[in-house]
């Protein structure tokens, strides 16, 4: 429970854009600002609840359309 937890909140936070990752030919860095971190949390839940509200509207104005019978 605790790593679905920590994937959450990386995961909100690289939507955010608290975290980056700098690379060169020898290694790979991954970047966390601290003092944006609660933000960019937050930042990535809400844009993830917008996606999702605008995915359940669009389901909505599906719904209105009947597809048992045949059109003639």
């Amino acid at each position: 429970m605790f790593k679905l937890l920590l994937i959450v909140l990386i995961i909100l936070a690289l939507v955010g854009g608290a975290v980056e990752f700098v690379s060169d030919d020898t290694q790979w860095v991954f970047i966390i600002n601290k003092e944006a971190l609660l933000s960019s949390i937050q930042n990535g839940a809400m844009t993830t609840y917008e996606y999702f509200k605008s995915l359940i509207a669009e389901a909505d104005k599906i719904q209105g359309v009947d597809l048992s019978s045949p059109s003639k």
